[in-house]
């Protein structure tokens, strides 16, 4: 066989195994583009999803350190257990961001006695 049909039969055939792992990557890039897409759309839905109970819990938490200062400041003493709670409520509610007047009414109740005080009268 003369070597120029040799070069060209290897020139035809380079050129079609190119043009077809062209296309096998094109087709392949786009699947690939798509799944990238869709998987970002499923992770932007779940990073809202969890910013959204990170913010309702954040905004639970500081109700709850409210209601406590309005019991706990009318009785006038705040018992541990309901201090450990809240120290507990606190930092979860801060870790979330939360850091307004919810601090100065849990530094309030943190000051409160343990226990109800009695006074003798007599």
């Amino acid at each position: 066989m003369d070597s120029a049909i040799i070069v060209a039969i290897i020139s035809a055939a380079s050129s079609i195994a190119v043009s077809v792992f062209s296309a096998v990557m094109a087709v392949y890039g786009k699947k690939h583009a798509k799944l990238r897409k869709e998987e970002m759309e499923k992770y932007e839905r779940w990073d809202e999803l969890r910013q959204n109970v990170a913010a309702g819990t954040q905004c639970l938490l500081r109700a709850e350190i409210i209601r406590s200062h309005e019991k706990y400041i009318d009785r006038g003493y705040c018992p541990v257990y309901a201090k450990e709670s809240l120290t507990r409520e606190y930092q979860a509610y801060h870790n979330l961001g939360g850091n307004d007047v919810a601090t100065a009414l849990y530094e309030q109740l943190m000051t409160l006695p343990n226990e109800r005080r009695i006074d003798n009268e007599e």
